[in-house]
């Protein structure tokens, strides 16, 4: 078994996973998340934990197996605090400055820095 897999993810106060129909949903107060699931994997949902095994010896079955728990583990996080990202600025000299563009979905923000580079 793969080690990432071997640990469950715990499912926080609010957030609900169900399987069933060969994918798992993970519902939450920022809204609802889906994943197809592998065969070669086997989901159990119980006492507000995930759990993944491999369905087989194979090597294939071991990574996908972890590779699954990565992404219930990140599906539970976005539905529960959102996609974040923090940006550390280092350097002497310049001070970027964020600025936010929409573009055309009202999903997708992009950030882009003011600052320009030196020539060489």
């Amino acid at each position: 078994m793969s080690r990432v897999a071997r640990i469950p993810v715990s499912l926080i106060k609010g957030v609900e996973a169900q399987v069933a129909a060969g994918q798992i949903v993970v519902k939450g107060p920022l809204g609802t998340l889906k994943q197809a699931l592998d065969q070669r994997v086997h989901v159990k949902v119980a006492d507000g934990k995930v759990s993944f095994a491999a369905a087989d010896a194979s090597l294939e079955a071991n990574a996908m197996s972890g590779t699954l728990r990565a992404l219930v583990a990140g599906m539970v996080e976005g539905v529960t605090r959102g996609f974040e990202r923090r940006l550390s600025l280092v350097g002497v000299g310049y001070r970027p400055r964020p600025r936010a563009t929409r573009s055309r979905s009202r999903s997708a923000t992009r950030i882009r820095s003011s600052a320009r580079c030196p020539p060489a």
